[in-house]
């Protein structure tokens, strides 16, 4: 009897530690993009730095710092990339314990315009996840991104435009180590935002998204500067 006490207290504070993620109250990420070329080549690179918040600030979800190198196929328009990530996770509340991913990846963007004012671009990536504690994970990736001008048919300097996305995760393996096994579907992530054009090369986004995994559902302002040079 007291075994089955024992049990059944562990599983209340499990569920409840669990549930502490306030799936009613929006966190916060801010975001910066950034992409280059090598003069006149074909070759680049490219990254990110986003820090993502359980709450609008300091209650840091995940720090995630990528970057990796381009090559854009002139006929196709396809671009390639082949990166490295580095991403610090938090736990939801008071604690102030991290763990530690490394991450290697490559992706394609395709791009596939309907008209002068509808941009879509379609994202292939393919993970390697070195997670801490865990075992060596993949994870597949497809990512649909529409933009369309409001005030102009092109989003240089002055031009104000909507964003939206949709992106679907896949795990790779379902094992994980220490008979701990994780879903197929991974997450989901729905995107919409307002863009402006601070500079031909520069952009700004003010967005919310919706990311659905297979245990929370979380709303998230987000705030992304956009830069190519």
């Amino acid at each position: 009897m007291r075994r089955v006490l024992l049990i059944t207290i562990f599983l209340s504070l499990s569920i409840r530690t669990f549930a502490q993620v306030d799936e009613g109250k929006p966190g916060a990420w801010y975001m910066y993009f950034w992409n280059t070329s090598f003069g006149d080549s074909k070759f680049g690179m490219q990254g990110d730095i986003q820090h993502r918040n359980w709450n609008v600030v300091g209650d840091l979800e995940q720090l995630l710092i990528r970057g990796g190198f381009t090559y854009n196929q002139a006929k196709s328009k396809i671009k390639y990339t082949l990166g490295y990530g580095n991403i610090t996770s938090g736990q939801f509340g008071d604690s102030n314990t991290t763990s530690k991913e490394h991450r290697i990846y490559q992706e394609a963007l395709l791009p596939l315009n309907l008209d002068k004012k509808v941009f879509i671009v379609n994202r292939l990536r393919y993970e390697q996840r070195f997670v801490e504690n865990q075992d060596f994970r993949t994870r597949y990736r497809y990512n649909l991104f529409i933009n369309i001008p409001l005030n102009s048919i092109v989003m240089g300097k002055g031009s104000i435009y909507l964003a939206f996305y949709n992106e679907l995760f896949i795990n790779g393996e379902r094992d994980i180590g220490n008979n701990r096994k994780v879903k197929i579907f991974d997450r989901n992530r729905t995107y919409g935002a307002l863009g402006f054009g601070l500079a031909e090369a520069m952009k700004l986004q003010v967005g919310y998204m919706h990311q659905a995994t297979s245990g929370v559902k979380k709303r998230q302002v987000q705030l992304s500067l956009h830069h190519q040079f």
